[in-house]
Parts: structure tokens; C-alpha cells; sequence
């Protein structure tokens, strides 16, 4: 489990694959203290494990499932990812839980600036709108938003200061893909 809140951008230093797994190897600062090889650590919301840690280097092996159905396949030699730990008992929870557990990839149809704060429409497949609703919690790429409004097949989310410096979502543009997990309470409430 994680909460959303975003520790550090990590970067991307090699991704190199062996029959159908995939490795995928992140330069880290804070997030490499107090890990240990087996630990989940959220990679743009995708819960990962992680497998070896040189350094400031940690590894994470994926799956052609977590290659195709995430925008970690399309991570490039230098790319930064949101990275965060996962929570201990005891910790506060800053924001929602989040279980790094994928839902959809949605893609950003408009970025503009409101009232001086960024502003993204996310488009997702019609049949995930149901779990957007207006003051609802959202994991965009792992960081934790809260949804404004919602049409059609697209919601939308405003982005603090705060966020845009510390998240990569302070370099997405439109029409780039970014990794969704809805409300865990919110996909409970709708399956009952």
C-alpha cells in the first residue's frame, strides 16, 4: 500500500530485457534508504519489487503485462518517475491509499493553467468514468489528486504548485499517456 504522496523523482539509467522479462534499472536519492531487496516500491504508481540495489541504483524486473499495460513501457534512457516507498504500519496517510495496482492508462486531452494552477482533462476508457467522481480521490502516475469535474470519458484534475515541482506530471503534455488507479473505495462501493 502506498499513499500517493510522491518522495522523489527517480531516473531512468537502463532498461534491458531477458526472454520476456523486463529490467528496469532507476537512479533514486531518498528512496534507496531503508530499502531492502524484496521491497515494493511504487515506480509512476506501479507497485514494483525490487529486486537488487547498487548504489543509488535500484532494479525492478516487470512482466510483458506490467511492460504493456503501464507507461513504464514507454520509458526511455533518462526519463524521471515518480517514486514512493510503500507505507509501514503507524505511518500517516497523507493523501489516499493507493495500491500501485493499475487500472487503466489514461491520456491527457488538455493542459492549461486556472487561476494559476495547472489544470489536466484525462481521458480514460468510457467504462472506468464510474469510479470519477467530483471530490474523489484519483492516483495519476501515483501521485494522489483529487477530481473536479468529469464528463463523458475524461475527468479532471487541478495540480498544486507543489505537485508540478515534485511529480513528473510538471513535464506531461497532451496526448502523453499517463498510469490511472481509481479509489480503491470508490471500485469497492461499485462492485457491492
Amino acid at each position: 500500500m502506498f499513499s500517493g504522496i510522491i518522495e522523489e523523482l527517480g531516473q531512468v539509467k537502463k532498461i534491458s530485457r531477458f526472454g520476456t522479462v523486463s529490467c528496469l534499472q532507476i537512479i533514486v536519492k531518498k528512496v534507496s534508504t531503508d530499502v531492502k531487496v524484496g521491497d515494493s516500491i511504487s515506480v509512476n504508481g506501479t507497485c514494483l519489487t525490487m529486486v537488487k540495489a547498487e548504489g543509488d541504483v535500484l532494479s525492478f524486473e516487470m512482466i510483458p503485462q506490467t511492460f504493456k499495460n503501464t507507461n513504464l513501457g514507454n520509458l526511455r534512457i533518462s526519463d524521471k518517475v515518480n517514486l514512493e516507498r510503500s507505507l509501514k504500519i503507524g505511518d500517516r496517510l497523507g493523501s489516499h491509499f493507493v495500491t500501485g495496482h493499475i487500472d487503466c492508462l489514461g491520456v491527457i486531452r488538455k493542459k492549461t493553467c486556472i487561476l494559476g494552477n495547472l489544470c489536466f482533462e484525462i481521458a480514460v476508457p468510457v467504462e472506468f468514468i464510474k469510479y470519477c467522481n467530483p471530490k474523489g480521490s484519483i492516483a495519476v502516475d501515483g501521485a494522489g489528486l483529487t477530481i473536479v469535474n468529469k464528463r463523458s470519458n475524461i475527468f479532471i484534475v487541478y495540480i498544486i504548485p507543489h505537485t508540478f515541482k515534485n511529480t513528473t506530471l510538471g513535464f506531461r503534455k497532451p496526448s502523453d499517456k499517463v498510469n490511472i488507479e481509481f479509489d480503491i473505495f470508490a471500485k469497492k462501493q461499485l462492485s457491492n
